[in-house]
C-alpha cells in the first residue's frame, strides 16, 4: 500500500500550523515576542492618520490579584479595540489604575500598623499600589490584551494628581462646589463619609418600635380635630422607627399635609394615627379603640391642620413641633415620622424648611458625645437597648418587634452604616452654574473640540445638564439609559470630601472665622497643582501655609480633607483624555460592569457636565457579573471561584476569551468547568478548520495562481458568497458589540458551511485533481480568500490563534494581523443571485441524500458514502437545478454515481440508495466502471489516470 501511494501521489495537505494549540505553553512565548517587537507601537504606526476611536479604560482598583470579572471586562474592551482597528480606526488603548483610597490604607495598616507618621504612611500606600499594579498588569497582558502597558495612566501619577486638583478648581469656579453640614453615608469602620456608589443594601434585623410623643396643648389639638377633650386627657402622637438610637437627635414629628389623621380614644389615652394605618396599629398595640368616623368618639383632620403643635420629647426635656413633609407615606408605621435632621436626608431637607437644628450628637467613631444624657459615650448600636429601656420605663413605648429589612451597608466592610451630619464638601445637583470659563480651559477645549470653543450654559443646574447628556448618550444594552436617568433624577448632592490620609487633597484655605474660602482660591489651587505635579500630593500635606499665604496664614485653616476616589476616576476625562495627545474627549465609549451606573459612569457624567456641560462619553456599554454553573455569585467561602489565572495557565487565554465572547454579557455570565469543556471543543473545531484551510493553500502563490472570478468553479464562487455574507454579518455584530452573535455565526460557518458542506465536497478535488490544474487552483483561490477573511474575523476574539494563523499566512513572524483591515473579498459576479438560489436548493437535496445514506449505512447496505450510487427522483425546477450539474452532482453528494430522474408530482419524489457493483479506485476511493481500463494502471479509475498522466478531468460546478 505504501508503494502504491508513492506510485500514485495525492496532493496531501501540508502546514506548519499545529493541530494542538498547546495554548497554555505557547501563548507566553508569543507574548514575549510581541513585546520584544513592540507590536502595539507598530499597530499604532500602521493606523496613523486614520479616524480615531477612543475606548477610555475605567480604572480597576490597585489592590489584589485580578478575578474573573476583571478578565471579562478587559477582554471585552480588547475585542472592541481590535475590531475597531481591523475596521480601519486608529484605536489606541491606554489602561489605567485607581490608586488612592481606603482599601490600600487598610492593607498598609494591616502590614505596618497604624502608628506611622502620615507622610511615611502615604509613601507606603504609594509603594503598595505600585506593587499591585505590576501584579495586575502581568495578568492583563497574559489575557492577550493589547495596550500601552509601558505608559498606563495612574491616578497617583504626580501629573494626574495635579490635574485632579485642577478639575476640582473648575467645578468650584462654576459654582457647583459648596461646603455643607448635612447627613452623609458614614461608615463606622472606615470612620469616613461614603459615596452613593460605596453603599450596598443588604438585609438587617432591626428593632422596630412605636413611640408616644405627648401633645402639650390639648386645646390646640382639639381645635385641629374640631373636638373638645377632657382636661385630664392624655393625648399622644405616635411615631414608628427602626433606628431607636436616632431618637436623641429628634427635633420634630412629620405628617403629610394631605393625609387624613384620626384621633382615637384607647386605654392608653387618645392616639393620633394616620386613618389608613390606624386599624393595623391598634391591633399591633393590642389596645381597644375606634377610628369609626360615625361613632362620635374619634375625630379626623388633614395633616396640615396639625402643623405647629408642640409635642414633648419622650425622654429629653424639650418640646418638638409637628411639621409637614411630602416624604411621609403609608407604606409602614403610623403615618407620623420621627424627624432627626442630623440622621436622614429627608429629615434634613424638611428640617431646613422649618429651620430645625441639625445637631449631630454622634462622633466619627460612632459613639455619642460624652456629656449627652442617657446615651453619652455609648456606641450607636448599644444605645438602641438603652433608649428602648428608657421608653419602656417611662411608658412611652407602645410596641417593639424585630424586623428584617433592607439596610445600607459599607461595600468594603459589609457592615451597617449610619446617616450622620458632618461638615463636608458637596457637588450640588441643583446648584446653578456661574458660567465662568478660563483662558486655559478654552485652550484645552479648542484643542479637543471639533466645533471650537464650548458654550457654557449659564444658569443651569448640574441635574439640568446631566439629564440631556444622558439622553444624548447611546447605551449598550439599551436598558442602561432608564437606569442612569432614574439615578440622576433621584440622586442627592455628591459628598466629595473624605477624611483619609491616602488621597488627592482638597487644597483649600478656609477662613477661621467666616468659614469662607480664600478670595484667591483659583490662583492658589494652580500654585498647589504645580507643586503636586512636581512632588506629588505630599507637596500639599507638607506645605507650610505661610509659603503661599504669607501674613494671611494666621487667619486661614488649611484643609486636610481628601477627595472621594470616585472623583479621581470621574475626572480622568480631564486628567487623561484631554492631556494625552493620542486620546480625545469625549471618548467614543466607556465600558464597565452594570454596577457602574451608580459609580464611574455617574461620577464621570457629573464632572463632565460640571466642567464642560456634556458627558465625557458618546456611548456606554455595561456587562453583567460572573456566576457559577448554578447561578450563584462567586465567593471564596462557597468555594465556587474560578480564577482566570487557572484558566489561562491550564487551557490558555484564547479559551477564556472565547468563553467571554460567546456569552451574552448583557446579563449574568455563567462559568463552570463543564462550560469551559464545551468552549474547548468549540475552539478545537475552529482551529481544525483553520488548519485545514492553511494546509490546502500551502503551495498557492497569488502571483502565479490567481484566477479571474469567472474561471472559478461554481461551488467556489458560491463559497465566496457565503464568506461575503458571513463577513458582512459579523462586522455588524462587532459594530453593535454583540460578540456572542459573532461567535455563533463563526462557529456555525466553520462547522456547517465549511466543515459540513464546502470543505467536505472539496477534499476530493484538492487531493486528487492535478496539482496545477484549473480545478484545484480554483478551489485554492476561494480558500485563500476565505482563510484571510476568517482569520481577521476571529482575531479580535481568538487573538493568539489569529496571530498564529497570520504568521503562517504572511510567512513573517514580525507582522501583526491587527496591522491589516478586514479582508477585501473579490466582488461577486453579476447574476450571482440565481447561483445562490440554485445552491440553496442543491444544499437542501444534499441533506436529504445524506439522511438516506446514513440509513443505508446503519442497515449495513453500504460502508462509506462512496460505496453508494444514488438515484434522485425530483420534480420541476429542483430537477433542472440538480440535473444541470451532470456528473459533478456525484461529487457534491460524495457518492460514486448520482442520477437525476424527473417525476411529475412531489408525491413521487424519492431518493434511492444502492451499493455500487464497481471496483474501488485505489487512489480516489470512488467505485467506477472504468477502474482497470488502463493496463499500465490497473488499480486506478480513468479520472485519476487523466489527472496524473493526461490532460486532467474537466469540472464546471464542483
Amino acid at each position: 500500500m505504501t508503494e502504491d501511494k508513492k506510485k500514485y501521489p495525492l496532493n496531501l495537505p501540508d502546514t506548519t500550523f499545529p493541530m494542538r494549540g498547546d495554548l497554555a505553553r505557547r501563548e507566553p512565548q508569543m507574548l514575549a515576542r510581541w513585546q520584544e517587537q513592540q507590536r502595539y507601537q507598530k499597530i499604532r504606526a500602521a493606523r496613523q492618520g486614520k479616524p480615531v476611536f477612543i475606548l477610555h479604560d475605567g480604572p480597576p482598583y490597585a489592590n489584589g490579584d485580578i478575578h474573573i470579572g476583571h478578565a471579562v471586562n478587559k477582554i471585552l474592551k480588547d475585542i472592541i479595540v481590535k475590531s475597531k482597528t481591523l475596521s480601519g480606526f486608529d484605536a489606541p488603548y491606554v489602561p489605567g489604575w485607581d490608586c488612592h483610597g481606603l482599601p490600600i490604607e487598610l492593607q498598609v495598616e494591616k502590614k505596618h500598623g497604624k502608628a506611622i507618621p502620615p507622610s511615611q504612611f502615604r509613601e507606603l500606600c504609594r509603594a503598595y499600589a505600585k506593587e499591585q499594579i505590576e501584579r495586575q498588569k502581568k495578568d492583563f497582558i497574559r489575557l492577550g490584551v493589547l495596550g500601552d502597558w509601558d505608559h498606563p495612566y495612574l491616578t497617583m501619577d504626580y501629573k494626574t494628581e495635579a490635574d485632579i486638583i485642577r478639575a476640582l478648581g473648575k467645578i468650584y469656579q462654576r459654582g457647583y462646589l459648596y461646603q455643607g453640614y448635612k447627613p452623609v453615608n458614614w461608615c463606622l469602620d472606615c470612620q469616613s463619609a461614603l459615596a452613593e456608589a460605596e453603599v450596598e443594601h443588604e438585609d438587617k434585623v432591626s428593632q422596630a418600635i412605636d413611640v408616644c410623643f405627648e401633645v402639650m396643648n390639648k386645646k390646640a389639638l382639639g381645635k385641629a380635630f374640631g373636638v373638645s377633650l377632657p382636661a385630664d386627657a392624655k393625648v399622644y402622637a405616635v411615631i414608628w422607627t427602626t433606628t431607636p438610637w436616632t431618637l436623641p437627635a429628634n427635633q420634630a414629628v412629620c405628617v403629610h399635609p394631605e393625609l387624613e389623621y384620626d384621633l382615637i380614644k384607647t386605654a392608653k389615652g387618645y392616639l393620633v394615627l394616620a386613618y389608613d394605618l390606624a386599624t393595623q396599629c391598634l391591633a399591633r398595640y393590642q389596645l381597644g379603640g375606634s377610628n369609626d368616623r360615625g361613632d362620635g368618639i374619634a375625630a379626623t383632620c388633614k395633616g396640615e391642620a396639625l402643623e405647629g403643635l408642640l409635642l414633648q420629647h419622650p425622654f429629653y426635656g424639650r418640646n418638638v413641633p409637628v411639621i409637614c413633609g411630602d416624604h411621609v407615606t403609608l407604606e409602614a408605621g403610623t403615618g407620623l415620622v420621627h424627624t432627626a435632621p442630623a440622621h436622614g436626608l429627608d429629615d434634613y431637607f424638611v428640617g431646613q424648611k422649618y429651620h430645625l437644628p441639625t445637631d449631630n450628637p454622634v462622633g466619627d467613631d460612632g459613639k455619642f458625645t460624652a456629656n449627652l444624657p442617657l446615651v453619652g459615650g455609648l456606641f450607636v448600636w448599644k444605645a438602641n437597648d438603652v433608649v428602648i429601656d428608657a421608653l419602656q420605663t417611662s411608658g412611652h413605648l407602645l410596641h417593639i418587634e424585630k424586623m428584617q429589612h433592607s439596610y445600607p451597608h459599607c461595600w468594603r466592610h459589609k457592615t451597617p452604616i449610619i446617616f450622620r451630619s458632618t461638615p463636608q464638601w458637596f457637588i450640588g445637583m441643583d446648584n446653578v452654574a456661574h458660567g465662568v470659563t478660563t483662558d486655559t480651559e478654552n485652550l484645552v477645549q479648542e484643542k479637543r473640540s471639533h466645533s471650537g470653543k464650548p458654550e457654557k450654559r449659564v444658569g443651569m443646574s448640574l441635574r439640568d445638564l446631566a439629564n440631556p447628556a444622558v439622553a444624548q448618550t447611546e447605551f449598550f444594552p439599551s436598558w442602561g439609559r432608564a437606569r442612569l436617568e432614574a439615578m440622576i433624577r433621584n440622586r442627592p448632592d455628591w459628598c466629595v470630601s473624605r477624611q483619609r490620609n491616602w488621597g488627592v487633597p482638597m487644597p483649600f484655605f478656609v477662613h477661621k472665622e467666616t468659614a469662607q474660602l480664600h478670595p484667591r482660591t483659583m490662583e492658589l489651587l494652580e500654585q498647589v497643582a504645580k507643586l503636586v505635579e512636581r512632588d506629588g500630593i505630599e507637596a500639599w500635606f507638607s506645605l507650610n501655609s505661610v509659603d503661599l499665604l504669607g501674613a494671611e496664614a494666621e487667619h486661614y485653616k488649611k484643609l486636610t480633607h481628601t477627595l472621594d476616589v470616585w472623583f479621581d476616576s470621574g475626572v480622568t476625562h480631564a486628567s487623561v483624555l484631554e492631556r494625552r495627545a493620542e486620546l480625545h474627549a469625549p471618548a467614543d465609549l466607556y465600558l464597565e460592569g452594570s454596577d457602574q451606573h451608580r459609580g464611574w459612569f455617574q461620577s464621570s457624567l457629573l464632572t463632565g457636565c460640571a466642567i464642560n456641560d456634556r458627558a465625557p462619553y458618546k456611548a456606554l456599554l455595561t456587562h453583567g457579573f460572573v456566576v457559577d454553573g448554578s447561578g450563584h455569585k462567586m465567593s471564596k467561602s462557597k468555594g465556587n471561584v474560578i480564577a482566570p489565572q487557572k484558566i489561562f495557565d491550564t487551557l490558555g487565554a484564547d479559551i477564556l476569551r472565547l468563553w467571554v465572547a460567546s456569552t451574552d454579557y448583557s446579563g449574568e455570565l455563567t462559568i463552570s468547568d463543564e462550560i469551559l469543556k464545551r468552549v474547548v471543543e468549540s475552539y478545537r473545531r475552529i482551529r481544525n478548520t483553520l488548519r485545514f484551510l492553511l494546509a490546502n493553500i500551502a503551495d498557492y502563490d497569488t502571483q502565479q495562481h490567481t484566477l479571474p472570478l469567472n474561471e472559478w468553479l461554481e461551488i467556489d464562487r458560491y463559497a465566496l458568497e457565503l464568506m461575503q455574507r458571513l463577513q458582512a454579518a459579523v462586522q455588524v455584530d462587532y459594530e453593535r458589540y454583540e460578540f456572542h452573535l459573532a461567535v455563533q455565526k463563526l462557529q456555525g460557518f466553520c462547522t456547517e458551511e465549511l466543515g459540513g458542506f464546502y470543505l467536505d465536497i472539496l477534499k476530493d478535488r484538492l487531493y486528487t485533481a492535478g496539482e496545477n490544474s484549473a480545478a484545484r487552483r480554483s478551489a485554492q483561490n476561494a480558500l485563500y480568500h476565505i482563510t484571510h477573511a476568517l482569520t481577521r474575523l476571529i482575531a479580535p476574539i481568538l487573538s493568539f490563534t489569529g496571530e498564529e494563523v497570520w504568521e503562517v499566512l504572511s510567512g513573517k513572524n514580525n507582522v501583526s494581523v491587527f496591522e491589516q483591515e478586514w479582508h477585501r473579498l473579490p466582488m461577486t459576479l453579476e447574476g450571482n443571485a440565481g447561483l445562490s438560489a440554485d445552491w440553496t436548493t442543491i444544499t437542501s437535496w444534499r441533506a436529504k441524500v445524506n439522511k438516506q445514506l446514513e440509513e443505508a449505512r446503519a442497515a449495513g447496505l453500504i460502508g462509506s458514502a462512496l460505496a453508494a450510487e444514488v438515484d434522485v427522483y425530483v420534480t420541476g425546477t429542483d430537477c433542472n437545478v440538480l440535473a444541470r450539474l451532470g456528473d459533478d452532482l456525484r461529487l457534491v453528494l460524495i457518492t460514486s454515481r448520482a442520477t437525476v430522474h424527473r417525476v411529475g408530482t412531489s408525491a413521487e419524489e424519492r431518493i434511492v440508495v444502492t451499493p455500487s457493483t464497481h471496483t474501488k479506485c485505489e487512489r480516489c476511493w470512488h467505485y467506477r466502471a472504468d477502474v482497470g481500463g488502463d493496463a499500465y494502471h490497473p488499480t486506478l479509475c480513468g479520472r485519476c489516470v487523466s489527472n496524473l498522466y493526461g490532460s486532467g478531468e474537466v469540472r464546471r460546478y464542483a
